[in-house]
């Protein structure tokens, strides 16, 4: 089975991206790519810098990729798609989005996790370790069982009520704790991680394996890493390689790490959506 060069993880300016989405698909023909997915942060309803703004903004970008894949249909495969935020009781269903936008695939992603005792948001991800370490302790008083539990509880909520077929870097969580207030060995953090597992594994979502982690220098491993890696495979699901790129030259960053990670692991396929459908490519 040959193997083919893609992304499917792509923020350009439309979001918290930088350059314009014509720069990453030459820059997707320069390397070769096969197929190029981009998946700008879906609107949510609070102020914020990471996110495109507004519906309308949706809308625009919606159309701007439909046209880029017209025009470069004999060179690269083109997908519109979002990286939709899930926060209980807040963002709007993933569906309506879809419709909206007429995307062709979503991405589940947990950036922000809720206290479900309260309203408060706690932001896990960003360059600055600080904020994660501020939202544990004043959004969760320092408990990061309690806080870490939220995560994943939110990560299964998302997957039992919406509709998406890739999710996100799914232990993120450990970015910014980089061991220093749990690891992933203790276990209350397995019974969550072996519960999220069993039901991506029972709705048949494709995990993505995202190398962002480690070419922005702040994680030394992927997301997934190692360990749940393991389990992914051990259950039988499949995943697909993305580098979450936020500029034109981040598109195939770690790639090479990231195939004999897999393959050491037992990897053979990736998964990649085609005209025709999502389809097994080699690894």
């Amino acid at each position: 089975m040959k193997y083919i060069l893609f992304n499917l993880h792509t923020h350009c300016h439309y979001c918290d991206g930088s350059g314009e989405p014509e720069k990453y698909v030459e820059e997707a023909i320069r390397l070769g790519f096969h197929a190029l997915g981009f998946s700008s942060h879906a609107p949510v309803p609070f102020e914020n810098k990471f996110a495109i703004q507004n519906e309308e903004y949706l809308l625009k970008y919606a159309d701007e990729i439909r046209l880029l894949k017209k025009q470069y249909i004999s060179d690269i495969n083109i997908y519109l798609a979002l990286e939709a935020d899930f926060i209980p009781g807040i963002t709007k269903d993933f569906n309506y989005l879809r419709n909206l936008a007429g995307l062709e695939y979503m991405i589940g992603g947990i950036h922000l996790v809720k206290n479900p005792e309260k309203a408060d948001i706690w932001f896990i991800d960003g360059p600055r370790r600080e904020t994660y370490d501020e939202g544990l302790k004043y959004i969760f008083n320092g408990d990061i069982e309690f806080a870490v539990t939220s995560y994943w509880k939110q990560i299964r909520e998302m997957i039992s009520t919406q509709d998406f077929e890739i999710i996100a870097h799914l232990d993120k969580i450990k970015m910014h704790n980089q061991n220093r207030f749990f690891t992933e060995d203790e276990p209350w953090y397995r019974k969550q991680l072996n519960e999220t597992l069993e039901l991506i594994a029972e709705k048949q979502i494709i995990v993505e394996v995202n190398t962002r982690g480690l070419y922005k220098k702040r994680s030394d491993e992927l997301f997934p890493g190692v360990k749940a890696l393991r389990l992914i495979h051990q259950l039988g699901i499949p995943v697909t390689l993305n580098s979450d790129a936020h500029k034109p030259e981040e598109l195939s960053n770690e790639f090479d790490f990231a195939k004999n990670t897999l393959r050491e692991v037992g990897f053979r396929k990736l998964m990649l959506i085609g005209r025709n459908g999502w389809e097994e490519v080699g690894l």
